[in-house]
């Protein structure tokens, strides 16, 4: 077979087969994928809950790392051999949003990965607008962590996360932890809850402070820890009822609560203590260019903890095989698939 790819067909069902060769168009690029990770999207997709936005089957994925191979006609800030990364968010640039500078939340986003075909392939073919440019030097396994990073990068630069901060991070799933590592990177105090031992036990690896809510009072917690102030800043990336319950009871006075989570359900939410505190709520979502700049960045220096971050390697092959694993509840921070591998 030329080139490989994993197909979403329908739910509990991925297949790995012969995928197509692109030719890149005006203003496009072909890229050989090296590396690209599992996220919480694509197990949401193989679950069968994001349908509606599938008509047959397609190649998904989106956090990944390659080279460029071939150029379309007008592409001249790149060459072949170039390592890259996709900021995967192709938006109309005619709606209200876009007019007003938020391409990335366009209200007819192109989500390339989940409304168009993805990154889990070995050939893939992409606007030459999205790419971003590696160090020559990277890891390729721990670059195609620039898409998550940037979410972080996102989410901190939007909460205005500033130096001698004190910061909760409610959730410690792969976004959890890495905007507990990008606050703390900003000068941030950092303390993380979480109910599950091996994200706790990889938070701690990773020198952050830890609270487990299920056997310590979160909100006396904070307390102790910001001397009755609460928190500047809280993350909710839990996208649980607790932790919205929670976020509103450990904020400080004109604190800033950001939530990051997706919640399958509208959680109550205590609107008194907006109220009585003052508090200010911001939602974030995606990334935007800076973002994905600033993410690249911090892929050097925050190089050891996030090659951490990695705990599973596997070939593009096995890629059934790891939706059914995660789906199962594998203790996995981020599985990264070598696409080109065997």
């Amino acid at each position: 077979m030329d080139a490989v790819g994993a197909y979403y067909e329908r739910a509990g069902c991925v297949r790995v087969g012969e995928s197509e060769i692109v030719a890149p168009s005006a203003g496009q690029v072909r890229i050989e994928v090296e590396w690209c990770g599992v996220c919480g999207t694509d197990l949401h997709i193989f679950q069968g809950h994001m349908d509606g936005r599938f008509d047959g089957r397609r190649v998904i994925g989106h956090e990944m790392s390659g080279r460029v191979v071939e150029l379309g006609a007008g592409v001249s800030d790149y060459a072949v051999g170039d390592p890259v990364v996709v900021r995967p968010l192709d938006a109309c640039g005619a709606c209200p949003a876009c007019h007003a500078g938020h391409g990335h939340i366009c209200q007819h986003l192109n989500f390339i990965g989940i409304d168009s075909p993805g990154a889990f392939q070995t050939s893939w073919t992409v606007p030459a607008a999205l790419l971003h440019r590696l160090p020559s030097n990277i890891a390729m396994d721990r670059a195609a962590l620039v898409e998550p990073l940037a979410v972080a990068c996102h989410d901190v630069r939007l909460g205005q996360v500033a130096a001698g901060e004190k910061v909760v991070v409610i959730g410690g799933g792969p976004i959890g932890l890495l905007n507990a590592l990008v606050a703390r990177h900003a000068g941030a105090e950092v303390l993380l809850s979480e109910v599950s031992a091996f994200r706790l036990e990889k938070a701690r690896q990773l020198g952050l402070a830890t609270v487990n809510p299920k056997e310590e009072d979160l909100e006396e917690r904070v307390d102790a820890w910001t001397a009755g102030a609460g928190a500047d800043v809280v993350f909710e990336v839990s996208g649980s009822a607790a932790g919205a319950e929670a976020m509103t009871r450990i904020a400080k006075v004109r604190g800033r609560i950001v939530i990051v989570a997706i919640f399958a359900q509208a959680p109550p939410v205590d609107l008194f203590q907006f109220f009585w505190r003052e508090l200010q709520l911001c939602g974030v979502r995606v990334y935007e260019r800076e973002d994905y700049e600033c993410a690249i960045r911090l892929i050097a220096e925050l190089a050891e903890p996030l090659d951490s971050l990695i705990t599973s390697r596997r070939p593009l092959r096995a890629l059934p095989e790891v939706f059914a694993e995660l789906t199962s509840g594998a203790e996995e921070v981020k599985v990264m698939i070598d696409i080109r591998g065997e």
